[in-house]
């Protein structure tokens, strides 16, 4: 991951560049040598705050917009569905995001229940359908808008309802690694 600096560091080249501008010319504009201004550019220098003033009105910007962090990039979640055990399974997170885990998924009605319990917390809503939840000794039946939440160490079994059911659910590491992966029950 970048540091600060070294974001700095490439917006200075990058404007100096999109300006057309050589290094001589920066340079000689912030009152530097040009081997400096390269070794500043490269990392091989460090950076200093001093150098942020003249560097900044050589390049006719500003400091604040030297040291602005990177706007924000896509926030849009592009990944695929996937069937699982008969599921559709739409991961709503970034690949290596940390923390709980969001999926929209879609349940068929399964046949006879097999509760399972692991480590871990589920919190589910369900979007459409009816969701059939077996948690410890409750047969529970949830309608649009309803939504649970269970520790996971609770025996539990998910199936739609008298028809397929569309849930979103949050769900950590370990409820991901029973649930989702291929050959799951």
């Amino acid at each position: 991951m970048a540091t600060d600096e070294d974001r700095i560091r490439q917006r200075l080249r990058a404007l100096r560049e999109e300006r057309g501008l050589s290094l001589d010319a920066v340079a000689q504009a912030a009152g530097m040598a040009p081997s400096t201004l390269s070794r500043l550019e490269n990392g091989k220098r460090r950076l200093a705050v001093d150098h942020l003033g003249p560097l900044a009105r050589a390049l006719g910007t500003s400091v604040d917009a030297l040291m602005a962090p990177d706007p924000p990039g896509d926030p849009r979640v592009r990944r695929r569905a996937r069937k699982v055990n008969g599921m559709r399974v739409l991961p709503l997170n970034r690949d290596g995001t940390s923390g709980p885990r969001a999926y929209h998924l879609t349940l068929p009605e399964r046949g006879e229940p097999a509760l399972r319990s692991h480590e871990g917390h589920d919190w589910l809503y369900v979007l459409s359908g009816r969701l059939r939840l077996i948690l410890g000794d409750k047969d529970l039946v949830l309608e649009p808008g309803e939504a649970a939440e269970f520790s996971t160490w609770t025996p539990h079994w998910l199936s739609g309802f008298e028809g397929p059911v569309q849930v979103l659910m949050l769900m950590g590491h370990q409820g991901e690694r029973a649930h989702l992966r291929v050959g799951a029950r």
